[in-house]
């Protein structure tokens, strides 16, 4: 116990306290200490020690200042002192709130992520937000508090006049006052993000480093925040490597002004990379449409699309499921790209629709002629309300990491969709080979995004098939022979 007493009133360790919690009081603190002066006495340099007082917290508060009178070398030198960090902020926020609540707040978005988000994206031990009372710190472990978990990233700092010194986070929990400067603190970050979207270099730059935090908070949050955040979200499509919302929608009406109500659409597909979702099937239609549609490369991606559901009027939709357009369109038999009645109430191809039902049985809900195919034979795709493959696979994934063997509950098979002007389908009309649709299905899967069930299955029918496409010895030898030109007969003539 003495040694700990004796620690406790050591100079550096009570140096370190007062500078940590009392820095920024509007008082001066002296504290009685140890100092070493030098006399050079002829040729000798004396040290000579004696006890005084000294200032330890001569440091202004910057925040006090008003914004007007502070640049910004002195925000960047205050963020990197405070904070330990060693980028410049990209972007400051100096503000107070006055009224029924007051505080002062400093918030600063770094240029790079943090290193300890790097290894871990919510890591709860970051202490990016600290909370000061009257100038007095009180605590930097009060970041959810302060802050939603998606702007984990930002760091700063809040001054209230209104909590008590003695406030713990079951007060925090419990008080008005949080809540309103929690708002006004992720209003303020909203404000400098999109500050930070008006230069595309640096916003480029920035989705980058914080992309996936803004997209966790579009799924996370409701109402107007979830809005302004959707805004900023960017993403691939067919026409740009980097787009928004806004940006698609003034495209699509300049490209598609004759789009009602009912049929006003942001179309997106998802795919395990950008190349895999643009060779989706499901565009081939759109595609010579002119449709633009966003390209979704991780399960993240969907979740915000899900979250969203209609931007500024337009529903967004997922072009591998179901019916894009129009219900009533499918309802009456139309083609929904306005291309005339749809094939697949055509009796002439019932008997193709059953070699498939025979030969896939439970792995597709139903078989269907489709529009929406050029190129390909076949697509699988979903129904309004099903899962895509990418969503599939991570739902598994997650089960399978919290100990669970079992596929996911509710997933549901896949309609078969077959393009009927494809002369592979045609042929099927005659052939009903099992055995086509069975490596019809499996291209389809791949295509699509699903994965082949039996990859022993599907190699034995790729190579029979490139056996059959091998001619043989004779048939080889017919076809030189065919190759050569005829011989004329000689007419003699007496």
């Amino acid at each position: 116990k003495e040694d700990t007493r004796t620690e406790s009133l050591d100079d550096y360790n009570l140096r370190n306290l007062l500078r940590k919690y009392s820095e920024f009081v509007n008082f001066p603190i002296e504290l009685f200490t140890k100092t070493t002066t030098y006399n050079k006495e002829g040729n000798e340099t004396k040290p000579i020690e004696k006890m005084e007082y000294q200032v330890v917290n001569s440091q202004e508060p910057l925040w006090l200042r008003s914004p007007k009178d502070v640049n910004q070398s002195e925000y960047a030198g205050f963020y990197k002192t405070a904070f330990r960090q060693f980028d410049e902020p990209l972007r400051s926020s100096h503000f107070a709130l006055e009224g029924q609540v007051q505080f002062r707040a400093l918030l600063f978005l770094p240029s790079v992520l943090p290193f300890e988000l790097s290894r871990n994206m919510f890591d709860e031990n970051l202490r990016n937000m600290k909370l000061y009372v009257k100038r007095v710190f009180i605590n930097d472990q009060f970041g959810e508090d302060l802050l939603p978990r998606w702007l984990t990233f930002m760091k700063g700092l809040v001054d209230s006049e209104d909590l008590p010194l003695n406030v713990g986070r079951e007060i925090l929990q419990k008080s008005k006052v949080l809540t309103i400067i929690k708002k006004r603190l992720v209003r303020k970050s909203l404000d400098m993000f999109n500050d930070v979207a008006r230069n595309g270099t640096d916003y480029e730059t920035f989705w980058k480093n914080y992309g996936r935090y803004l997209k966790i908070g579009t799924v996370e949050e409701q109402g107007q925040i979830q809005k302004d955040i959707a805004k900023l979200c960017r993403f691939s499509s067919t026409k740009s490597d980097f787009t928004s919302f806004d940006e698609l929608v003034a495209r699509q009406k300049e490209s598609h002004p004759e789009d009602t109500e009912s049929t006003k659409r942001i179309l997106f597909v998802s795919g395990e990379g950008k190349k895999a979702a643009e060779s989706s099937p499901a565009l081939e239609r759109l595609k010579k449409e002119n449709y633009e549609v966003l390209l979704l490369t991780e399960p993240l991606d969907e979740l915000v699309m899900q979250a969203v559901g209609n931007f500024e009027g337009f529903t967004l939709v997922d072009a591998a499921k179901g019916d894009i357009f129009s219900s009533d369109a499918a309802a009456k038999g139309q083609d929904p790209f306005g291309g005339g009645p749809s094939d697949d109430d055509d009796p002439a191809w019932d008997p193709v629709k059953k070699v498939f039902s025979d030969a896939l049985g439970k792995k597709i809900q139903k078989v269907s002629m489709s529009k929406r195919l050029t190129d390909s034979p076949a697509a699988l795709v979903q129904g309004a309300y099903g899962m895509s493959p990418m969503m599939q696979r991570y739902m598994n994934a997650n089960a399978a990491a919290l100990g669970g063997g079992d596929p996911v509950y509710g997933v549901s098979a896949p309609t078969m969709e077959l393009n009927p002007d494809h002369p592979v389908v045609k042929d099927l009309q005659t052939t009903k080979d099992p055995d086509t649709a069975l490596l019809i299905y499996d291209l389809a899967a791949l295509t699509s995004g699903y994965d082949v069930d039996d990859t022993a299955a599907f190699s034995k029918r790729v190579n029979e098939l490139l056996v059959k496409q091998a001619a043989s010895p004779e048939e080889k030898t017919q076809d030189d022979d065919d190759d050569e030109p005829a011989i004329e007969p000689e007419v003699i003539v007496d």
